[in-house]
């Protein structure tokens, strides 16, 4: 397992600091006596402790995930790291103390007495030290396996949006090829082919929630070129993808909706039809903006632009995805319709 010393170094500091008070404290209730000694009995008990029981616990492997020994070896842990940090901080500040002579004149090491006392203060503190470093960790350790369950719950929520909305598109292909078939079944076959030819990539696409912006303006335009098919020269259409954000990391299936929008309730009501325009673009603060924009009969939109399926499960996928940092806006005017979806690069 991979140590952080720097957290080591941080929560050593933190060991020092609570030394230095439980050290004050002591003193304050002893003040007839130097305060040298508890200060060193202290500070070299608590950094042994601490070394003993936050460094050993690494080599546990039931640490491994949440980071501290669960059960009885966590006991026994905290157990040893006292009574060796007490060991080892004693004799070391017991030899500082005599060596420096850091006893008020006719004192010493009290071996009776202050024991007790010392044993008392170094099991509490002990005690309380490591508690507060469990509960941190254990703190940590559950707002990481929050982060995970809502990011899978996230990722299982966009697989249910995409499952929803390729029938619909599905259907809505299906539906447009069954009226063609009546009127011109050559078109109808060639129509036939280039839905399998989507409906392919459509498959390769749809095994991961995201992929790059040119993907998605590949496959836009096999699906117009489809829908060209039935209406004609009433379909005109325009891709505009700058070089530099091709490679940009959007959600499967974006765009899509925002054009069969356009087509059914925007040329498709217009008996000369119109052009759909579909351009991608970076706003001044870095952010992916992009535009599907229609010349259909515009205000007419508004009612099913607003509250269609497809729009509706893009402002859900986005905020699954980026939250609040992203957004789809639908307007509506007397020359049209257009639909911006702005989220960060990725």
């Amino acid at each position: 397992m991979k140590i952080d010393w720097v957290s080591k170094l941080q929560h050593m500091l933190q060991v020092m600091a609570f030394c230095l008070a439980v050290a004050t404290i002591q003193y304050g209730f002893m003040p007839d006596k130097p305060y040298g000694p508890p200060l060193l009995y202290s500070l070299f008990i608590g950094t042994s402790t601490w070394a003993i029981v936050d460094l050993g616990r690494h080599l546990m492997p039931s640490s491994r995930e949440t980071g501290w020994p669960a059960g009885v070896p966590g006991l026994l842990l905290v157990a040893g790291g006292i009574a060796g940090g007490y060991l080892l901080g004693h004799l070391a500040a017991d030899f500082l103390c005599q060596t420096f002579r850091l006893y008020a004149p006719g004192t010493g090491v009290d071996r009776g007495g202050e024991l007790r006392t010392s044993l008392l203060i170094t099991a509490l503190a002990g005690i309380a030290g490591c508690y507060w470093f469990y509960s941190r960790n254990r703190s940590h350790y559950l707002e990481r396996k929050m982060g995970e369950a809502e990011r899978h719950a996230n990722e299982a929520r966009l697989k249910l949006l995409e499952s929803q909305l390729e029938p619909h598109m599905l259907f809505n292909t299906l539906a447009n090829l069954r009226a063609l078939i009546s009127v011109d079944p050559a078109r109808a076959q060639q129509m036939l082919d280039h839905m399998i030819a989507y409906l392919r990539a459509t498959l390769d696409a749809s095994r991961s929630t995201t992929h790059s912006l040119q993907e998605e303006f590949d496959r836009l335009r096999d699906y117009l070129e489809l829908m060209a098919i039935r209406m004609g020269p009433r379909l005109q259409y325009t891709l505009e993808l700058p070089a530099e954000l091709a490679a940009a990391r959007v959600p499967t299936l974006l765009l899509q909706p925002l054009v069969e929008n356009s087509i059914q309730h925007g040329l498709e009501p217009k008996v000369e039809g119109g052009r759909i325009v579909v351009r991608a673009r970076r706003d001044e603060q870095g952010r992916l903006v992009i535009e599907v924009s229609d010349s259909g009969v515009g205000d007419a939109q508004a009612a099913s632009g607003r509250k269609g399926f497809g729009l509706v499960q893009i402002r859900e996928r986005l905020a699954a995805l980026h939250g609040a940092a992203a957004s789809l806006d639908f307007r509506t005017s007397g020359d049209g319709a257009s639909a911006r979806v702005l989220l960060p690069i990725a």
